[in-house]
Parts: structure tokens; C-alpha cells; sequence
């Protein structure tokens, strides 16, 4: 959510909004599941730093505990959950964290009372890799899915469940009708995304050439099918299917436009923006030649896109945070025993600035200068330019991996390499002072700009987030104003770190053996904060200029629905679950099958022995769980995915006129804000 600006996975959100990571998630899930593939909403909930998030990684024995009181809970934090079930959402994962000091993937508030109860969600809750910390317990607190399997330490072939699980199903501590519905929830889910269809999701050999397409063990053709296994069977593993399109259908277009459409015109003074590919506003003079200089390693490839494992540093041009995105773990021998796939991905290709902006001058009436370092260029270099465009950027991503001094979270909100000092070199020399400066941003979320923003010769400020592999593309087409800057902050840039609050500072040492991290703050976090607190922020959220001008006129407010002090009744179910016949197997059934071949390292729910089914009496339920006929009455909150259906009613619509002023084609983003009166 953002709550902590310097958080080093926000960027993988949407903004520090629960309205807009709601409404940004659910359309995300219906892009995704309209293709048949499966989305997950994903981290439950309260993961917002990388510090502490899990057991050991820190270490310290257990992970940090979120504790977030329930309005809080209701209103800010799982709100986009709520939006992602109402869209249709077919998995959920849960966080490393605790919440309230019970995991996040063993918490049953969360899970069976929060998300399927009051959320109505249908689909299946699994966890993130090694976040589940027990075993029946927390398939009773409602989790329907382990990934990757393994236990409490990755490798070991000791899991938590498999062979458990089916232990617990036949000695009956975990009962029969939790199982099913576990197994309901996943299957469904297959079946609504048309995963069934052959005709779409072609079986895999020797039924049909369908399966996986692909390795995240190794990028050779010919591979091992059982990876870490100690077996050498090798096999067909990648195909190497090409799905960056061509033509019009090239993702690299969409990619470009979105890039665009994100990227925010914080500062233009006297219009410098958009420049003119000649480099001069006017006809060039006769024999003269424009000097643009180009600033920074921001602007250049540095050693290349892919250079460091999982994007796990800040060099080149930056157009990704950090994270699992192919994270390799390696045996004594050097054996790659383990490849995660999550947040940050290879680049297939990456245009930077520098490449782009080359390309689209004019150089029969430009000079190009490129200093692609963040050292400082000599005064004479500096000094000689027209026009300086600086590059500067600040990076963050996933806890395992430590970059310089930002372990996963950042430790401030400064312009990183040097940045700062580059900018102001610069700004203040560029053409002996008169020249004008453009400062570009690349970054992971909010980013101090005290030290240079004010300075006269910098005269404009794009802010260009985290564009991907079109970068140099998109920034070319809104530099020379092929598009408009159509992006909007999705948080706000303070004018220091103070001014977010005690709530937004990284708890960066441990205060308990399990650290303890109170959201205080409650629904106060980044705009709100600074509303409430009359905090002036240097750009505040929703900001981003135009090259266009916009008129807002006739605005109306009409009721559609009379306001209520309470919600509609839950409605009855549209439908009844499922039920089944339920009787306990012979635990001889649960046998690994004869001649079943076993893969070491392999996770299988068949029994060695039935030795280990014990029926005990008396298996420790938590307080107020039971397997009888008499279950809770469902919440009043609920009764529909996404929450009680009152929850969405419409009681105003709120309707204006947007015109454009201007003499250039744009957009702009209409923003309404809403806030209880004062009294």
C-alpha cells in the first residue's frame, strides 16, 4: 500500500491508495484472466517492508508482526483484496508476516473470516514460498495451498503437508470436509478460467503437445526433468516460443504506450517541454548548431539490462526494481538447485535513453554530448551546452538481496549514486548559466528533490517511474511531444521523509524477538496524512502537468440512493457449496502405488507406511472451531464476492464537463475527492 514511502516493494502496487490499488488490481485480474490464465491477488496482508518479513531471512526467529486495528484492516489495507474478489480473482497469496502476531498464512481471522466470509471469495488462498509456518493449523485457519511445497526450509523434502496432510485427513484431526473444500476451491478455479478446454490448453505428451513451454531452471533447449533430484534424466524443456507478437500485435507497442501514458510533467517552466527534434524553438540560424548534453548513467545501458542477478542492482538506466524474478539456488558442486519466478523478469531487450534520444535528434542541427556516469563532468563540458537533459534515479526491490546500503527497503528517500550532486553540477552551469536543465526521474516511489528543484536553471522535471524495456522509446515521444505526459503521482513526494509521518518510517532494527510494528497511524498514510496534518508536500498526489490546458465546468451532484445508517441485509447464497460424500478411505489406499517411481526432493501426498495413521482423541482445535453440523453464522458483512453488495451501491453521481483549452491533443485524469465534513 506505501504506507512507508521507502518500502522496497511498492512499486510492484499501484499507489498509496486503497481506491486506486483497487480499482488498478481488478482491472489487472480481468486483463489477465480474460487470456485463461490464473492471476493472484497477492501479498495478505500488512507486508509493507522487507525488513524482517520472514522467519530467519533477518536473523531472527520469527517474522515482523503487522499490527493493524480493524478499521484500518477493513478500510485500507484490504480493500483491494475486496475489489480483486469482486473481479473475479482465482487465487489469493498470503504475506511472510504476521498480522496481530498470528502468520499471515495461518491466520484464520484473515483467511476464513475476512476473505472468505465477508469477501466471499471462491477461489483458493495459497502461500508465499515458505510463508506457511505449520501444518493442520493452518489448513484449519483456511489456507487451500502450499508453494512451493517444501517445509520450514527450502530443499530438505520435508514438508509441512504431502504425506502430513493425508495423515491428518485419516486420523481425522483435519476433517474430511475441509479437505474437499481445499480441493473444490483449486479445481474450481481451473474450471473458471476454461483451463478444461483441450481445444486452448492442449494436454500435455503423449495426450496431446501441450504442458509447459518453458524451464526456470535453465535456458538450454535439452534440460533435466527433475531438477535437484540427483537423477540426470534429461528432456525436452524449452521450446523457446516467441510471445512478443509482430506487427501491430509487437507487445513492445503496448509496452511503449503504457510507458507513456505513466509518465508525469512535474515541472515546465516556460514551456521548455516538448523540445524540437532541430533543437532550436525556431528555424535554426544558418551554421549553427544546437548543443544538447546528456547527463548521467541513468540515461545509458551501463553493462546491460540483465547484468545483475533479479535486477539485484541500480546501474544503467533503471526500468525495474528488484526482486525473485529468476533466483537461483546453487548446490556445493555449483548445480543451480532452485529458480523462483516472482517480481522482477529478464529483459528481452532494453532501449535506454540515450539510444533513443540519438536516434531521434536532428543532427544536422544538434550536437550530442553523452557523460553516461554520475561523476561529475568537467565545468568546460558543462558550461558548452545549450540545452542539459540530467539523468538520476533511486532503486529498491525484494529484502533477500542487498544492494550498496538499501537492503530491500531503501534507507531514505535520496536521489542514489550521486545523483543530487550531479543535478546541481548542472543545473547551475549548464551553457555558463544560461542554458536550461531537464531532470529526469527514474524510481521506485517517492524521491527527495530539495536539493536542486529550486535551483532557476531547472526549468522542467519528468517524473518517468519505472518504465520497462521501451523506455528511451516512451520518454522520446513525450520529450518531443509525439504524446502527452499522461501520468498522475499515485503518491505524494514529500519534502522530506519527517513529513509522512512516524507511520512511514522503515522499522530498521529489531525491537522484540518478534518485532512489533504498529499502524498507529491508522487510515492517515500518505495524502491523507498530509491532509489531515496541513503538511504542504512538493508534489502532492494526483499531481502531473499537461502540454494541453483543461477547463472543468458544470459540475453536477445527483442522488441516485438515500443515504442509510446500516447496510442491506446479507442476501441469501446464489448458489449452495458443493457437498460430498465423505466417508474416511482405507489408509492402505493413501500407499505410494507399486513400482511408483519417487523423485528425491519431491513432495507426494502417498504414504510409505500406515503405521503413521494414529486416531487420536482430543486434536487441540482452536477456540471456537468445530467439524460438527453447527458452524458460525456467516457475517452480516458478507454476501457477495467482494463483501455485503452495499457496499457498492451508487448514491451519487457525480458529473462535469472536461474541455481542452490548449492547442495540443491530451488527456487529463479526472480526480474526485471525498472526506467526511468537519463537524
Amino acid at each position: 500500500m506505501g504506507r512507508m514511502p521507502a518500502g522496497g516493494r511498492n512499486w510492484e502496487g499501484f499507489g498509496a491508495d486503497p481506491f486506486l490499488q483497487g480499482i488498478a488490481a481488478a482491472q489487472t485480474i480481468r486483463g489477465i484472466q480474460d487470456e485463461g490464465v490464473q492471476a493472484t491477488a497477492k501479498h495478505l496482508v500488512g507486508q509493507e517492508q522487507e525488513h524482517f518479513r520472514q522467519q530467519f531471512e533477518w536473523g531472527i526467529p520469527h517474522a515482523i508482526s503487522s499490527n493493524i486495528d480493524d478499521r484500518t484492516l477493513h478500510e485500507l489495507y484490504a480493500w483491494p483484496f475486496a475489489e480483486s474478489i469482486r473481479a473475479g480473482v482465482a487465487s489469493i497469496m498470503c504475506s511472510y508476516n504476521q498480522v496481530n502476531n498470528s502468520y499471515a498464512c495461518g491466520n484464520s481471522k484473515l483467511m476464513n473470516g475476512l476473505i472468505k466470509d465477508e469477501m466471499g471469495f471462491q477461489g483458493y488462498i495459497q502461500s508465499d514460498w515458505l510463508a506457511k509456518r505449520s501444518g493442520i493449523a493452518s489448513a484449519l485457519a483456511g489456507l487451500d495451498m502450499d508453494m512451493p511445497g517444501d517445509g520450514k526450509f527450502w530443499l530438505n523434502g520435508d514438508s509441512l503437508w504431502g504425506e502430513k496432510l493425508t495423515i491428518g485427513a485419516l486420523n481425522e484431526s483435519l476433517p474430511m470436509e475441509r479437505l474437499d473444500d481445499m480441493v473444490t476451491r483449486i479445481v474450481a478455479a481451473w474450471y473458471q478460467l476454461g483451463q478444461d478446454d483441450k481445444k486452448k490448453w492442449p494436454r500435455p505428451p503423449p495426450e496431446g503437445d501441450g504442458g509447459p513451454n518453458f524451464s526456470s531452471w535453465t535456458n538450454d533447449e535439452i534440460g533435466k526433468l527433475h531438477h535437484y533430484s540427483g537423477e540426470n534424466v534429461t528432456g525436452l524443456v524449452n521450446k523457446f516460443v516467441d510471445v512478443q507478437g509482430t506487427g501491430k500485435d509487437f507487445h513492445g507497442h503496448l509496452v511503449k504506450e503504457i510507458a507513456i501514458e505513466a509518465t508525469v510533467l512535474l515541472k515546465n517552466e516556460e514551456n521548455i517541454l516538448p523540445l524540437s527534434r532541430k533543437g532550436f524553438s525556431g528555424t535554426p540560424p544558418p551554421g549553427m548548431k544546437f548543443n544538447v548534453g546528456i547527463f548521467g548513467e541513468d540515461a545509458g545501458p551501463g553493462e546491460g539490462p540483465n547484468h545483475c542477478e533479479d535486477r539485484g542492482c541500480n546501474q544503467g538506466t533503471l526500468a525495474s526494481g528488484w526482486g525473485s524474478g529468476k533466483s537461483d539456488i546453487r548446490s556445493p558442486h555449483g548445480e543451480i538447485q532452485l529458480i523462483l519466478t516472482q517480481g522482477a523478469v529478464e529483459f528481452p531487450y532494453l532501449v535506454n535513453p540515450f539510444q533513443a534520444l540519438e536516434a531521434e535528434f536532428d543532427h544536422k542541427h544538434v550536437n550530442i554530448t553523452s557523460h553516461l556516469t554520475n561523476s561529475i563532468p568537467a565545468s568546460a563540458t558543462i558550461a558548452s551546452q545549450d540545452l542539459c537533459l540530467v539523468f538520476v534515479n533511486s532503486d529498491s526491490g525484494e529484502g533477500y538481496i542487498k544492494w550498496s546500503n538499501v537492503a530491500g527497503d531503501r534507507p531514505d528517500l535520496s536521489i542514489q549514486k550521486n545523483g543530487d550532486a550531479l543535478v546541481q553540477a548542472v543545473a547551475r552551469s549548464c551553457g555558463k548559466g544560461q542554458g536550461h536543465t531537464i531532470v529526469i526521474v527514474h524510481a521506485v516511489g517517492p524521491a527527495l528533490l530539495e536539493p536542486w528543484i529550486d535551483i532557476p536553471g531547472v526549468k522542467a522535471v519528468l517524473w518517468a517511474h519505472l518504465p520497462g524495456q521501451e523506455s528511451g522509446n516512451a520518454l522520446a515521444s513525450v520529450l518531443f511531444g509525439d504524446a502527452d505526459p499522461g501520468g498522475r503521482l499515485p503518491y505524494t513526494i514529500g519534502k522530506s521523509l519527517a513529513d509522512y509521518g512516524p507511520g512511514g518510517r522503515v522499522k530498521y532494527y529489531p525491537d522484540a524477538v518478534v518485532v512489533q510494528q504498529d499502524f498507529t497511524e491508522g487510515l492517515l498514510i500518505d495524502h491523507r496524512h498530509f491532509d489531515a496534518h496541513a503538511i504542504a508536500p512538493r508534489f502532492p498526489f494526483g499531481f502531473g502537468l499537461s502540454y494541453a490546458s483543461f477547463a472543468y465546468s458544470d459540475l453536477r451532484l445527483t442522488t441516485l440512493k438515500p443515504k442509510s445508517a446500516l447496510p442491506d441485509p446479507r442476501p441469501p447464497p446464489d448458489a449452495e457449496p458443493p457437498t460430498y460424500d465423505s466417508p474416511l478411505p482405507d489408509p492402505a489406499a493413501a500407499l505410494f502405488p507399486p513400482g511408483f517411481h519417487r523423485v528425491k526432493n519431491r513432495i507426494y501426498p502417498y504414504l510409505s507406511s500406515v503405521a503413521d495413521v494414529r486416531k487420536e482423541p482430543g486434536y487441540p482445535y482452536p477456540d471456537g472451531y468445530s467439524n460438527a453440523s453447527h458452524p458460525h453464522p456467516p457475517s452480516p458483512a458478507g454476501g457477495a464476492p467482494g463483501g455485503n453488495p452495499s457496499l457498492y451501491d451508487e448514491h451519487l453521481l457525480v458529473s462535469f464537463t472536461i474541455a481542452n483549452t490548449g492547442s495540443r491533443p491530451a488527456q487529463d485524469v479526472a480526480q474526485v475527492y471525498v472526506s467526511f465534513p468537519a463537524d
